[in-house]
């Protein structure tokens, strides 16, 4: 299926969008690779950061009163959580035919407050992609200049954080592993950009535990739901019917034919990541420091009579892989007997672990499996 990330382009055609999701994930599988694709796909279980940092500083949003989820106030949810949910513009640096040049918006998304005393934001990472400037507007109209602390490619998520914390309110975090399916949540954001700012949507939890094999996305089981979310909808809260924030918006199906298939990564395994961000400005991960051939695909494999997997194109010298064994052109096929048929899925079972986590690699070469533990090493996201 074709899947893009719905982060909004102004004024572009329906094919811009296409050709912009093919090279959004060519260039972030390319970078994936070259950091050592071993933690290229982001887990479901990130490394909690030593010293605690503490979210919902300030003010938040109200909790919904409930019976017991017969009613689903969503005039409620959208006055309460609307406040907290904000746009955000990725400005950068473009020519011009007469040799000048200037900051043009060249993309924009959403995003939520998560700390109303100090002033952070969450969204996605590919929302403020190379960005050399970042406003965020606010639900009162003001548009605000923001700084990226820290931002993750390998978990495509994100935070900035603006000086100006007058008056702001930050949104409640729900325990996303709750979810049900069937559960009523509305999605919250800015598709196309500020003219349809805060927009409200809903619907219902469709299914949880998918994975999309998109860069960033990868590394997460996701929330499906049939909330509506278009370009511009990306880095915006879900929100269950208490009024938190349960997932952010990151990715639909955009295959002809397809609705309602839009996709969230789950808060609660967002939490480690955001925080290690706030702490630390970037993201710890767990790698095996080799590098993955994308071209090696079920169908290569097939046709050579190989098992798919994750092709070794290079191992690190004195890295982890390299002392327990593993050598260029080993094809991984598990962890801990799980299967992997490609380097995203190597990622997302990378991610499941923390750095100096011992796992085991199973490998077939010269017709042969063999397997080797290996200690995971650490890669950071900067």
């Amino acid at each position: 299926m074709d899947y893009y990330k719905d982060n909004n382009y102004s004024r572009r055609g329906p094919g811009f969008f296409s050709t912009v999701f093919v090279a959004l994930v060519s260039a972030l599988l390319g970078g994936i690779i070259a950091v050592a694709l071993v933690p290229s796909v982001y887990g479901n279980k990130q490394v909690t950061p030593t010293s605690q940092v503490s979210l919902n500083e300030g003010p938040t949003t109200p909790s919904i009163p409930t019976d017991g989820g017969a009613n689903f106030p969503v005039t409620q949810i959208a006055k309460a959580t609307g406040p907290a949910v904000v746009g955000i513009a990725n400005f950068q640096s473009r020519g011009s035919l007469f040799g000048g040049s200037g900051s043009t918006e060249v993309g924009s998304g959403s995003g939520f407050i998560v700390d109303a005393q100090h002033g952070y934001i969450v969204t996605n990472n590919h929302v403020i992609s190379g960005a050399e400037k970042i406003i965020v507007s606010m639900a009162d109209g003001r548009n605000l200049d923001a700084k990226l602390v820290g931002g993750d490619e390998r978990t495509d998520l994100a935070v900035v954080q603006i000086a100006d914390t007058k008056d702001l309110v930050a949104t409640q975090i729900g325990d996303s592993s709750k979810l049900q399916v069937g559960e009523p949540v509305v999605a919250i954001g800015n598709p196309g950009g500020q003219e349809f700012a805060r927009s409200v949507t809903t619907g219902v939890v469709s299914a949880t535990n998918r994975i999309l094999n998109i860069p960033g996305e990868a590394s997460f089981n996701l929330i499906q739901t049939d909330a509506a979310i278009n370009p511009g909808n990306s880095g915006g809260p879900l929100v269950n019917y208490q009024g938190q924030v349960i997932g952010i918006n990151s990715a639909k199906n955009q295959e002809p034919g397809f609705e309602g298939m839009g996709f969230a990564i789950p808060i609660t395994d967002a939490l480690p990541t955001i925080k290690q961000l706030i702490e630390k400005g970037y993201a710890s991960h767990p790698g095996l420091n080799v590098q993955i051939d994308p071209s090696y695909t079920p169908e290569y494999a097939s046709q050579r009579g190989w098992p798919k997997g994750a092709y070794i194109s290079k191992v690190t010298p004195g890295g982890p892989a390299e002392k327990a064994g593993i050598r260029a052109g080993d094809i991984l096929t598990k962890i801990n007997e799980i299967e992997v048929k490609s380097s995203l899925e190597l990622t997302h079972q990378l991610l499941k672990h923390k750095p100096g986590d011992t796992v085991t690699v199973t490998v077939y070469r010269d017709n042969k499996t063999v397997e080797v533990s290996v200690v995971l090493t650490e890669i950071k996201s900067q």
